[in-house]
């Protein structure tokens, strides 16, 4: 029975443990999606190791490599705080120990724009950061 009891709180432990994780995981990922849909560079850039590369979509370039930095500048000149119509949506994540990936989807109705994100994380110094992100635009719906 002891033994039932000790296995029980140890399976108890992971899963509470698991789900931590991914509520952090997920946080991270707000931070961005919350960043880029009201305007908000330095929340966006939180959500960023600071050396990460973002692999992005642009009319006429094949690849477009930014940092997080120049990233969050292209949010600079909009209202801070007021919704720009960017509607993101976490899709999946996936973890192992320290490192996941995660899926989202961008909406922007206004413009007839559908994106996926795909992003790569690591838990750094007890945080979750994204330390690099691809996108592609999807073709219209």
């Amino acid at each position: 029975m002891k033994k039932h009891i000790v296995t029980a709180l140890l399976l108890a432990t992971f899963i509470c443990s698991a789900q931590s994780e991914e509520e952090a995981i997920r946080a991270t990922l707000q931070k961005y999606l919350e960043g880029s849909s009201y305007s908000d560079p330095e929340l966006i850039q939180t959500a960023f190791y600071e050396n990460a590369d973002l692999f992005l979509s642009k009319e006429g370039q094949e690849i477009w490599v930014l940092s997080p930095k120049e990233y969050a500048a292209l949010f600079e000149n909009r209202v801070k705080g007021k919704f720009n119509g960017r509607e993101g949506k976490i899709l999946a994540i996936d973890r192992a120990n320290d490192i996941a990936s995660a899926k989202a989807e961008i909406r922007i109705p206004s413009r007839n724009l559908y994106l996926i994100d795909i992003f790569l994380l690591k838990k750094l110094s007890g945080e979750w950061k994204i330390i690099g992100k691809a996108a592609t635009q999807m073709p219209e719906q």
